[in-house]
């Protein structure tokens, strides 16, 4: 079986959390694991056989292969890239072509990264009584048995039943409050996991037979195709011209062979802070707190520290999260606005909506620690092992005094060694390189100074990750 993970949505509904640049599969929400992480870990776990291949996009490719190279190195077929995004049937169907060329059987069990699933037994079970079905030609989806009349989820209605999974009669928009309760009380019902199983020939078979133009397009862009490191790089014209729909529009609302399986795992999309605030533990006034929080007089409320005290007084129902460059306050039953404050970010060309105070780079990350007029301070992690690139800069120097570690530098024509305590300045215009020769990460503080301190000022010679 080949456990595909899709990793290549931004995430805005966490935010400020999760943000475009790094989503909320990457951050840790509910354990000390990020919820790409778990996902790995749980396909992993349904046997030795069982292989990891990712299908992500260009700005997270190097996050997801980190998350791999960590828990599956040795059990991973690679990573896709797509060069833009075409929702859900077309990513698959790149997955789909790359596991046909080895073995066009092969079992893919198909999973978003940003999903939890408390019961990991539970999990396996039904993956174990999907697969039976896959193997017989079948299209599976699981469909989560609901807890409660959500609105938020489109639902499976199941229809005939084959013993341990049924045929699936319909999938069902997200339906207003009443006929989410008349589903839960009639029964058959099911929410929308978008977790799938099936062979890579069969899912081929009846993309081509109901949407030939997306294997068209996805054909050729994947016959392109050029390796990058560990990434697989498709053809971005050929995939641009690929109609952008999702597997159960394309296939599954179509296919005759869609069977349901039920799941019941404790799953949740996290697709909101309501949602988040639902599976955590709660204390006896109804409120689920992490970090730094002090509460009086509150019930049902959310609220998130991620460094700084939060006290709070005489509120209910409240969504609080803090991170160190944003609060959030919200009413916990208007969470799904959030989406309203971060298009107004957009709108003004403010940072926020895209990028966490801390930066995450291929080589470590940089954060920023103070700014002002014609200067800026950072706090640079470079890993063991890692460089930056060979660069310069038309607008700003760069003064870089190392904390911990070990810095090489390459300044011009010099190359320095410089430890704990001791400093360097590169003047504007010089080409510069900084690797980190040590076993132990490298950190420094760096100050720009300058009439430009943007990130776009930067002229690129050489990278380890082929950025341009």
């Amino acid at each position: 079986m080949l456990a595909i993970i899709l990793s290549g949505g931004s995430g805005t509904r966490l935010w400020p959390l999760s943000r475009e640049a790094y989503p909320k599969q990457f951050i840790p929400v509910v354990s000390d694991q990020s919820l790409l992480s778990e996902t790995i870990a749980r396909g992993l776990k349904l046997g030795a056989d069982v292989r990891v291949m990712a299908i992500t996009n260009e700005e997270h490719r190097f996050v997801v292969a980190a998350s791999l190279q960590q828990l599956a190195a040795d059990r991973t077929t690679g990573i896709i890239l797509e060069p833009v995004g075409r929702n859900t049937a077309p990513a698959i169907a790149l997955a789909a072509l790359a596991a046909a060329e080895e073995n066009p059987d092969e079992l893919m069990l198909v999973m978003p990264s940003d999903q939890v699933l408390q019961d990991e037994q539970a999990f396996a079970r039904a993956v174990a009584v999907g697969a039976d079905a896959a193997r017989e030609g079948k299209l599976v989806t699981f469909g989560i048995v609901p807890s409660s009349p959500h609105t938020g989820y489109g639902y499976i209605r199941a229809g005939g039943s084959k013993g341990v999974w049924s045929n699936v009669d319909a999938f069902v928009e997200k339906p207003d409050a009443d006929t989410a309760q008349r589903y839960l009380d009639e029964g058959g019902y099911y929410w929308n996991s978008g977790m799938f199983l099936f062979s890579a020939s069969r899912y081929l078979e009846e993309l081509e037979r109901f949407q030939p133009r997306i294997l068209e397009a996805c054909r050729a862009a994947y016959s392109a195709r050029k390796g990058d490191m560990d990434f697989t790089r498709v053809d971005k014209e050929a995939f641009a011209a690929c109609p952008d729909d999702s597997i159960d529009y394309a296939v599954m609302e179509h296919t005759k062979d869609a069977v349901v399986v039920p799941l019941d795992a404790g799953w949740s999309d996290v697709g909101s802070w309501s949602s988040l605030w639902e599976i955590q533990p709660q204390d006896e006034n109804g409120n689920a707190c992490h970090g730094d929080v002090i509460l009086e007089d509150v019930s049902g409320s959310y609220v998130h520290s991620e460094g700084r005290l939060i006290a709070a007084l005489g509120v209910s129902d409240h969504v609080i999260v803090e991170t160190d460059d944003v609060v959030l306050v919200a009413d916990r039953n208007r969470v799904q606005d959030v989406k309203k404050l971060v298009n107004r970010l957009k709108e003004q060309g403010r940072p926020e909506y895209k990028l966490h105070k801390k930066v995450h780079r291929p080589w470590g990350t940089y954060e920023g620690v103070a700014q002002g007029d014609r200067f800026q301070v950072k706090r640079i992690t470079v890993n063991p092992g890692a460089s930056l690139s060979l660069q310069k800069h038309h607008h700003r120097s760069e003064h870089w005094v190392v904390v911990t570690g070990t810095a090489r530098v390459n300044r011009g024509d010099e190359e320095l060694l410089l430890t704990e305590d001791e400093s360097t300045y590169i003047p504007l215009g010089v080409t510069h390189r900084l690797t980190n020769p040590g076993v132990i990460p490298l950190e420094l503080i760096e100050v720009q100074t300058g009439s430009y301190l943007g990130e776009d000022d930067i002229v690129r010679f050489e990278d380890t990750y082929n950025r341009v």
